[in-house]
Order: structure tokens, then C-alpha cells, then sequence
């Protein structure tokens, strides 16, 4: 599902001629910020106890140690002091939840970091996107991450982890007049940190990182895209498996 992946399995011994990579797509009608409304939007940052002039941070995924959800927290002391109005929503189910409970609280950081453990379904998920102002997904290891063009496909900037293996390094332009979110070193909560900074600071800044993620989704990773690459594929097999004539 990405050239890291396919990298990997290199490094592992599968033989490169075999692989080819097809990225994961989305519903760009489905995730689309225009979708929800203003009174889920206002229900939704409600539920969190969030004020109108609070900026959400989000983050959606299950909680273990790969996708770097406990660095995310102990990048929260460093975002404040540049951004005393974030606050950081953490969805998800996973073995880490105490232990990320109790590191919020030890670095006294429960009034600006919002817990939901439990899963919640697709529209409530779209919900979450439309309310937020940024996504952050810190994976130390991820072979796509398709939370990364889900936001994206939101119009919402997105800060991912890039180092190791990280098929959303792939996914989010980092630089440029395409730039559609950050890369980070998930393993380093002050870079995080930053990306999370960049990502707030400036209004007009969120606002062009958002629509060049959508722009960005629906050029590389909408459904129809990915079925053609598909198709493409088993084309170029066929093709190869003809007899040669003599």
C-alpha cells in the first residue's frame, strides 16, 4: 500500500520484480467538510467541553506504542506554551489507555487533553474531522495511514509522523506550494511540537494546508483513482505473460 511497504519487503527478502504498490483511497463525497453541519460541528466540540475560540487538535487511531500517541501528549507542554488555547482530543481503544490517563495527569495537562475511549462509527468519525483544526498522527511505524487522507480529504492540515517505515510520508507534501501538512520525528515530542505550532499559528495558513490536502486527495486517492492503478496493474501482468512471437 506504499513505497515504504514495498521497501520493507525488499529488505525482508520478497523479490522487488513482484511488487507493486496501490495506494489506499477515500470517498471524497463521504469526507467532505460541507457534508456537516455547523450544529454537529458546535455538538461535537460541546461534547469536549471545547469554547468557541479553542483550537482542536485530533487524533484518531487505535492507542499502542506504534502510533506514538504518548510523545503526542508530552508534545501538548511544549504547544502551549506558543498556543495556551489548544486542546489535544485523543479517540480510540488500545492497551495504552491507563498508562496515557496517567501520563496526562502527571504532566497536569487533563484540562487540555480530552480522552474518548471507544470506538466510534464512520460518520461520527467524519463528524470529529469537520470540528477539529488539525490532525496529528505521530506513528513511529505506519504502511499507509488512512487517517492522513481522511483528514485530508476534510480540508484539515495534517502532521504525521515520517521517519521508519511511513506511508504518510508519502501522502502529505511537507514543503512547497502544495504543502498540505508537516513531516515530524514521531519519536521526538518537541518536533511534534512544532508541526503542531506551524499547523495552528497562522489562519490563512490552516485554511491553504486544508484545501491543498483535498486538492491533493482528490488528484491521488479517491476510489476511482486507485481502481485504475488496480487495473493498470493486472493490465501490465497479462501483457507480460504473452507468449513472445518469434
Amino acid at each position: 500500500v506504499s513505497n515504504a511497504m514495498k521497501d520493507e519487503l525488499i529488505g525482508l527478502g520478497f523479490p522487488a520484480e513482484k511488487i507493486r504498490v496501490v495506494y489506499n483511497g477515500v470517498d471524497p463525497e463521504k469526507y467532505n467538510c460541507n457534508t456537516v453541519s455547523k450544529e454537529k460541528v458546535r455538538e461535537i466540540r460541546q461534547y469536549y467541553g471545547l469554547k468557541d475560540d479553542d483550537l482542536m487538535v485530533l487524533f484518531l487511531g487505535r492507542l499502542v506504542s506504534v502510533k506514538g500517541v504518548d510523545k503526542l501528549i508530552a508534545a501538548m507542554t511544549h504547544v502551549l506554551q506558543k498556543i495556551p488555547n489548544a486542546k489535544l482530543v485523543i479517540v480510540g481503544l488500545g492497551d495504552m489507555q491507563e498508562y496515557l490517563s496517567r501520563l496526562a495527569q502527571n504532566l497536569k495537562l487533563q484540562d487540555n487533553i480530552k480522552f474518548r475511549f471507544e470506538f466510534i462509527p464512520e460518520e461520527e468519525r467524519i463528524a470529529h474531522y469537520a470540528a477539529c483544526d488539525m490532525a496529528v498522527f505521530p506513528s513511529v511505524y505506519e504502511p499507509f495511514g488512512i487517517v492522513a487522507i481522511e483528514a485530508m480529504s476534510m480540508e484539515k492540515p495534517v502532521v504525521v509522523g515520517a521517519s521508519g517505515v511511513s506511508g504518510m510520508r508519502e501522502i502529505v507534501v511537507a514543503s512547497g506550494e502544495e504543502q498540505c501538512g508537516f513531516h515530524v520525528n514521531p519519536n521526538d515530542p518537541t518536533d511534534i511540537a512544532w508541526g503542531i505550532i506551524n499547523s495552528l499559528q497562522d489562519p490563512e495558513k490552516r485554511r491553504q494546508l486544508g484545501q491543498n490536502g483535498r486538492k491533493r486527495v482528490l488528484k491521488e486517492f479517491t476510489w476511482d483513482e486507485i481502481a485504475k492503478r488496480t487495473i493498470q496493474n493486472y493490465n501490465d501482468l497479462f501483457e507480460s505473460q504473452k507468449p513472445k512471437k518469434e
